[in-house]
């Protein structure tokens, strides 16, 4: 067993340590009690009545994927420091709505809380055999993003603090924990940037990290570039549906269409998305629900090469992702309906990509369990083409997150987000390039960031503004 896979598999047995509430301040590290285990969690549930509707199940708690940080310096729904004024548009809360919706709007990911590996960097790098080009990644650590190069070496670095964008009074305290990072980044020609703080805002940085425009839109997860200029971009919104329930507030995606300056252009709700579809049975599951509905954590715009095949996905259609019920469907903009969808083996799954071969590339982070594999599907038949799921020796597996990306020469790029790790896989399962998130934080370095994604970039990607 090679030194990587050693540590892997000892950091695979270390990591189901329970963990008690962990609060870590080196690096700027933002953990909750995601990491604690599943009975303690339900014990905790049932207790208070602010969250006794939260305690059935991990999959119908408020959201598997949440962390619940500790409440603000005057609790949940209650200003803290700051100058502060009444909306007269706002519609009216109960105390105890408001706590709901305070908690809603605090759903997000932990900076890190995975024990760390003793290897760092690139561990594996099979010249000639991985694809070769620039890598670009966001991390648990900071509110930074990372372009380096296929032997860690860091090309460049942007960088924008949270509390640098927007006053005290814009950060409610129950997210402050899940802003010190950024959840997604999308690189521009030219060096420009666009950054998501997760369920805050979205903001865009030229490439000396000045700010060129902010956006409170409340971008969460994904989004993409249009041609034009314009950004298609995930938003949510916690408050009352009350075709859902008249009295308890429900976290509601969106898609939203940003200008080229982030000004909202418009947006349609895709819970009405899903209603206004021929799938009842899908629209009843998430009628069911009463806390982060959807929880859509993938976009993609369709290019209409698997139109021929499918109609649903014409070009201009956008391929999207519900990790808490578990299914992939396409959305017809222009009619604000869903009108495909895919359910099958994959479990809470992430960033699904259409190949240009016309399958389906999906990350299944939990059908095998606590096991995630990458899924390439037939999305006629449903068939599995293809999955990698690691080995017995070191298998991988990432609660949260993760990405999956095909490359050129036909190796998938896989981020395993919780573990801090990235790897190039072949198709016949070799392993030619690794990457362990070097971010550590801890009295002894033992917890490593989250690494939320980390993309290849092509070898003729325009990298001129570097000099």
């Amino acid at each position: 067993m090679s030194q990587a896979d050693s540590a892997r598999s000892g950091r695979l047995k270390g990591s189901r340590i329970l963990l008690a509430e962990l609060a870590l301040a080196v690096a700027g590290f933002a953990l909750a009690n995601c990491s604690r285990a599943p009975d303690e969690r339900a014990n905790d549930a049932r207790k208070g009545d602010e969250r006794k509707d939260e305690s059935a199940s991990d999959d119908t708690a408020l959201d598997p994927d949440a962390l619940d940080p500790a409440a603000g310096p005057q609790g949940a729904g209650k200003p803290g420091a700051g100058r502060w004024r009444i909306d007269p548009r706002a519609p009216t809360y109960t105390p105890e709505q408001q706590r709901e919706i305070d908690k809603l709007n605090g759903l997000g990911y932990s900076g890190g809380s995975e024990l760390a590996p003793s290897v760092s960097s690139v561990t594996v790098h099979v010249a000639g055999r991985a694809y070769e080009g620039a890598n670009l990644y966001t991390s648990g650590h900071a509110p930074e993003a990372v372009l380096m190069d296929m032997d860690g070496k860091v090309l460049h670095t942007w960088h924008a603090d949270v509390h640098e964008l927007w006053s005290p009074e814009e950060l409610p305290p129950r997210l402050l924990p899940f802003v010190q990072f950024w959840r997604r980044v999308r690189l521009l020609p030219n060096g420009e940037l666009l950054a998501i703080f997760d369920g805050h805002s979205l903001v865009k940085l030229d490439k000396d990290s000045h700010v060129l425009w902010k956006s409170r839109c409340r971008a969460h997860h994904d989004l993409e570039l249009l041609p034009n200029g314009d950004i298609l971009v995930l938003t949510r919104e916690a408050h009352l549906v009350p075709t859902l329930d008249p009295a308890k507030p429900v976290l509601e995606d969106f898609v939203s269409l940003l200008d080229a300056n982030g000004i909202e252009k418009r947006r349609f709700s895709l819970l009405d998305a899903l209603d206004a579809s021929p799938y009842p049975e899908l629209a009843s599951l998430a009628h069911a629900r009463r806390d982060d509905i959807l929880h859509t954590n993938a976009l993609r715009v369709l290019d209409g090469n698997l139109a021929a095949r499918i109609p649903a996905f014409r070009a201009g259609n956008l391929l999207v992702s519900s990790r808490t019920l578990s299914f992939l469907a396409v959305v017809d903009p222009e009619k604000k309906a869903i009108v495909w969808t895919m359910r099958g083996a994959f479990k809470t799954q992430h960033d699904p990509e259409v190949l240009a071969n016309g399958d389906l590339l999906v990350f299944d982070n939990a059908g095998l369990g606590e096991a995630s594999r990458v899924l390439e599907l037939d999305p006629v038949s449903g068939a599995t083409v293809w999955e990698y799921r690691g080995t017995p020796a070191a298998p991988f597996y990432s609660r949260t997150c993760g990405t999956a990306q095909r490359l050129p020469n036909g190796d998938t790029l896989v981020t395993e987000s919780d573990a801090g790790r990235a790897f190039e896989v072949t198709p016949a399962g070799e392993i030619v390039w690794e990457f362990w998130n070097p971010a550590r934080s801890g009295a002894h370095r033992e917890y490593i960031a989250t690494l939320f994604e980390l993309v290849r970039l092509p070898p003729d990607e325009p990298l001129g503004w570097l000099r």
